[in-house]
């Protein structure tokens, strides 16, 4: 028997990859079954796969799949994923030093530190050493380099060394690992603080404040290291004022040395921590330049340079702060106590004591502080901060709420339908975070670039100190030469060039409503040129609608009458829409305002008698002793009802714009004796023409009907705007008919429809398009299309807050069920690329510039200090600006 393969999706960490220790020992405990030939591990960056090869009459596909869950689980005891909050770091150098200490420790298998975003993501192997002592250990390291570590977790544990004693359990932040067949449904972990994401959010601005010196507001205070520098400024103008005036040599001196001392403290603290460990830093080299400046008599020189230094680090760390600020701001959305009632007592309760099913209650004013259904009163809740929706929506009995949102006017009480840690906007902050860690294509290209250059300048440099001197050139000369072109070559701005737009990118996304779920995703959506739209629920409302009615009679009361007194009985799916349609219809007919979802006609109907469904062609029935009859042609065919030009012409007239039409025909009179027995009703069932027994046959064709999924409202803007930002093609997909998705794809402008397709066959013109060499965004709902969107370069969903699997399945969630705000996350993304693409100009350009200038003694240790810390400051200034994008035209955030 020839070998089978089986395919088994995985749920992966945030950082799972080919070479990750996780899936190596998945890998390796998977082919280490009996009858198992291969195995192997592949991800598209969204979704893990385990294929195996494996003899089928040793091993079975099910028992393998028990095997291979054994495994999995074995695995996920033994590895851990663990994400720290770290304080303190003033450069990329200062991350890059965390990352190699934490790697070298037993029991850390990956280790990964982000400057940008302040989050240290470690690999645990637990089998090494317990987790908690792995953590105190890196805890220990890293404040050893003058850090500070803090775990992110349900009890805001510090993980310092003096207080790590209690971290023994697993925290909620902690990634798990799991596998499962093909044909399961997938719902990766939801790894979320457990403690309220307000009290993460004031938890970690204030670990942050107290590592920079700063516990007051903002606004009241300067950061510490900001005073320094500025302290250091000041001794340096003093000392260079006294100079000039020709004061005492002790006096400009000790003035020079208070910048020194100043300037100096921060970046002195962190290279001796670093030297004790054998790392070489940017902060090291500052240091020894001023200090070789000075033993050379040029104090003014090296307090500059020490004065340049701080200052632009204290700026750069108020530039980063405002982006993890924006991030930040997520977690304080939600309040952190809830107003709850349980067995008819009212009670302030801690967030983390919420239970589902907990009547909650919300004063106008107030924060949701859960997820829920609305069970009593109404109001208008302002969903931006969860949807970016602009208008307050309104709220009633039966309507889901999210927490963080805002309880405008009306008094409000909700079922919890959602523990705290699982809310939408706990979810939210979880893929941002996660976002982060996901490096974009141009991040891996200026990291690849690092790994060669930086050993190539040290290199340089060694040869700049040692072989001048051999040919008898000044020491002094050579070594100041050298440490030039050291801090022309530091790669601070490159290595913020990608991370800080990419950061400030997601922030401003996640405020709009549009959830970018990394940074390879928010660079590609702004690539593709091509965009694919599934037509049912994205670019239509995704339920039918009654849009027109045609009376020939003249009565419409009675007509409407008549169908809704049928149509109550059938099942069909465009029963529904007929009988809402009804209603709105009649409610006019009455002077009133019809409702936004009105309800199903049943009071007042007549009475409904020989009820039967035709399948396929309609429905009959006898009302009040009047015989009715609705479906379509064949039907009134077979009953022998005649259809006038006047109904084909609006039928006709219906049918080109893509709806369904029904033909409602009523009788004359009164159906008398004839009530059909239980077998004509039977055959009438299996052909139509039984309807046309004498006694019961309409006569008289009344009206005619037409039924439609309606485009969206802002269906046709988004598709302009789409064009407007220069996508070549737009593409529809449906599995509807042909008829019908012509008719909606011309009304939207769509390039090309595909209709009457299966799931697989919507994968396979995406596949297509790949081929062809396009870059394709796929937008849909993530369950029917989910074959189509895992084929595609970037994958979107609509409705992320009302839909677990939107949120789950897709590179772009737009969190409302709004198409307008796709093209806002595409000029966004365009927006986001165009400032990485800027700021690694002017980085690269700098090192360009600088480089040569160094080697050829023509820049000064001051002027090299100078740009060197404008060009980072620029980088990181021209990402901010995407915190307030807005784009051009009419896209509307």
């Amino acid at each position: 028997m020839p070998n089978t393969t089986l395919d088994l999706q995985l749920l992966l960490p945030g950082h799972a990859a080919r070479e990750d220790a996780c899936t190596a020992g998945l890998v390796a405990a998977v082919t280490a079954l009996r009858g198992v030939v291969a195995a192997d591990f592949r991800t598209d960056g969204r979704r893990g796969t385990l294929s195996v090869d494996h003899d089928a009459a040793l091993l079975g596909s099910d028992e393998l799949t028990t095997l291979a869950m054994s495994a999995a689980r074995t695995v996920a005891d033994r590895f851990v994923h663990e994400e720290l909050l770290l304080s303190g770091l003033h450069c990329s150098d200062c991350a890059a030093k965390v990352s190699a200490v934490a790697r070298r420790l037993d029991g850390v298998f990956a280790a990964d530190a982000s400057f940008a975003s302040e989050k240290l993501h470690v690999g645990l192997d637990t089998s090494v050493a317990p987790e908690a002592k792995v953590l105190s250990r890196v805890a220990a390291e890293v404040e050893g380099l003058g850090y500070r570590v803090v775990r992110v977790g349900s009890d805001g544990a510090d993980l310092a060394p003096r207080g790590a004693a209690g971290t023994a359990h697993s925290d909620a932040t902690a990634h798990s690992h799991g596998v499962h067949s093909r044909a399961a449904h997938s719902q990766g972990t939801q790894a979320t603080a457990t403690a309220a994401a307000g009290s993460y959010a004031h938890d970690e601005r204030a670990h942050a404040a107290q590592a920079r010196g700063t516990t007051g507001p903002a606004l009241g205070r300067l950061p510490a290291d900001l005073k320094l520098s500025l302290v250091a400024g000041a001794c340096l103008a003093a000392g260079f004022a006294l100079q000039t005036a020709g004061a005492p040599p002790l006096a400009w001196l000790s003035a020079y040395l208070a910048a020194y001392v100043a300037g100096g403290w921060n970046a002195t603290n962190h290279a001796v921590r670093a030297a004790r460990r054998a790392r070489f830093d940017i902060d090291l080299l500052m240091v020894v330049a001023a200090l070789g400046a000075a033993s050379l008599g040029s104090w003014a020189e090296g307090a500059l340079l020490l004065f340049l230094f701080s200052l632009g680090h204290s700026l750069e760390h108020l530039a980063m702060d405002r982006a993890r600020g924006a991030i930040r701001a997520l977690g304080g959305l939600t309040p952190k106590t809830a107003r709850v009632r349980r067995a008819g007592v009212e009670a302030e309760l801690p967030l983390a004591e919420l239970l589902l099913g907990d009547t909650v209650i919300v004063r106008p004013g107030e924060r949701l502080p859960a997820d829920g259904r609305v069970t009593a009163g109404a109001s208008h809740v302002d969903q931006a901060p969860i949807t970016g929706e602009s208008m307050p929506v309104r709220k009633g009995i039966g309507d889901e709420v999210y927490a963080g949102t805002i309880n405008a006017d009306g008094f409000l009480e909700i079922a919890t339908t959602r523990a705290p840690e699982d809310t939408t906007l706990a979810r939210v902050i979880k893929a941002v975070e996660s976002a982060q860690r996901d490096a974009a294509p141009s991040q891996r290209l200026t990291d690849r670039f690092q790994r060669v250059f930086s050993p190539l300048v040290l290199g340089v440099t060694v040869l700049m100190i040692v072989v001048p001197p051999l040919f008898g050139a000044p020491f002094e000369a050579s070594f100041m030469r050298a440490m030039v072109l050291l801090v022309a070559s530091s790669p601070c701005a490159l290595a913020l060039a990608t991370p800080s737009a990419v950061l400030a990118g997601i922030a401003r996304g996640a405020r709009s409503g549009v959830l970018i779920k990394g940074g390879a995703h928010l660079e590609n959506a702004g690539m593709a040129d091509v965009v694919v739209l599934d037509k049912t629920g994205t670019l239509t409302r995704g339920r039918p609608e009654l849009t027109d009615v045609a009376t020939l009679t003249g009565d419409e009361r009675r007509l409407l009458t008549l169908v809704a007194g049928l149509e109550s009985r059938s099942a069909h799916p465009l029963a529904g829409a007929i009988l809402r349609g009804v209603a709105e219809r009649l409610t006019t007919l009455d002077g009133g305002e019809p409702a936004e979802a009105p309800a199903v006609v049943t009071p007042g109907l007549p009475s409904l008698t020989d009820f039967t469904e035709l399948s396929g062609h309609g429905v009959r029935g006898v009302l009040a002793g009047t015989p009715v009859l609705i479906g379509n042609r064949k039907l009134m065919a077979a009953a022998g009802v005649s259809v006038p030009q006047a109904a084909e012409a609006h039928a006709a007239e219906f049918e080109s714009a893509g709806k369904t039409t029904s033909f409602v025909a009523i009788g004359e009179g009164p159906a008398g004796a004839g009530a059909a027995s239980e077998g004509h009703a039977a055959e009438g069932a299996a052909h139509p023409g039984g309807a046309a027994d004498a006694s019961r046959a309409p006569a008289i064709l009344a009206g005619v009907l037409a039924v439609r999924d309606e485009p969206r409202p802002e269906a046709a803007t988004a598709v302009a705007e789409l064009r407007r930002l220069g996508v070549r093609r737009l593409v529809m997909l449906t599995g509807d008919h042909e008829r019908v998705a012509r008719a909606v794809g011309t009304e939207l402008g769509m390039d090309e429809v595909h209709a009457e397709l299966l799931p697989e066959d919507k994968a396979g013109i995406v596949a297509g398009l790949k081929a062809s060499h396009h870059r394709v965004i796929v937008v849909g709902d993530g369950i029917n299309d989910a074959p189509a969107m895992a084929e595609a370069h970037v994958a979107v969903a609509m409705g992320g807050a009302a839909s677990d699997v939107a949120l789950e399945a897709a590179d772009v969630a737009l969190m409302a069920d709004d198409l307008g705000k796709l093209p806002y996350a595409i000029a966004l993304s365009r927006a986001s690329r165009r400032m990485i693409v800027q700021n690694l100009f002017v980085s690269m350009g700098v090192i360009a510039l600088l480089v040569p200038s160094a080697i050829l003694g023509l820049a000064s240790i001051g002027a090299a200090v100078i740009i060197h810390e404008s060009s980072t400051l620029i980088v990181v200034a021209n990402a901010l600006r995407l915190l307030a994008f807005k784009p051009r035209g009419r896209v509307a955030a």
